[in-house]
């Protein structure tokens, strides 16, 4: 399975989140709370002056109705995972993480 997909079907399996996104449109009506992911980056490391490996990073979005909510519980147990940032935006939480995988 390739990995997004793996990460796709980890986040899916996470209590309580409704719906998971990948890079959804602007005009998608979400259903909350869900977790909305895009890819962020992905790191290439040269040696030789070639490309010998190569890792993705997205970025995990939690938005919820409430600020305690146990999906960021979840969230933080991922390894590789970090914690970005924190926002309130249209009276929903928004939990930003990056991971690499």
């Amino acid at each position: 399975m390739a990995p997004r997909l793996t990460l796709q079907t980890i986040l899916e399996a996470i209590p309580t989140v409704k719906k998971v996104y990948f890079q959804p449109p602007p005009t998608l009506q979400m259903e909350y709370p869900c977790i909305r992911y895009r890819l962020d980056d992905i790191e290439i490391h040269h040696a030789n002056n070639k490309p010998y490996k190569h890792e993705n990073r997205y970025e995990i979005m939690v938005i919820t109705r409430d600020a305690d909510n146990s999906i960021v519980d979840v969230i933080k147990t991922i390894p590789t995972v970090a914690f970005d940032r924190s926002y309130t935006a249209d009276n929903l939480y928004h939990f930003v993480f990056r991971l690499f995988f």
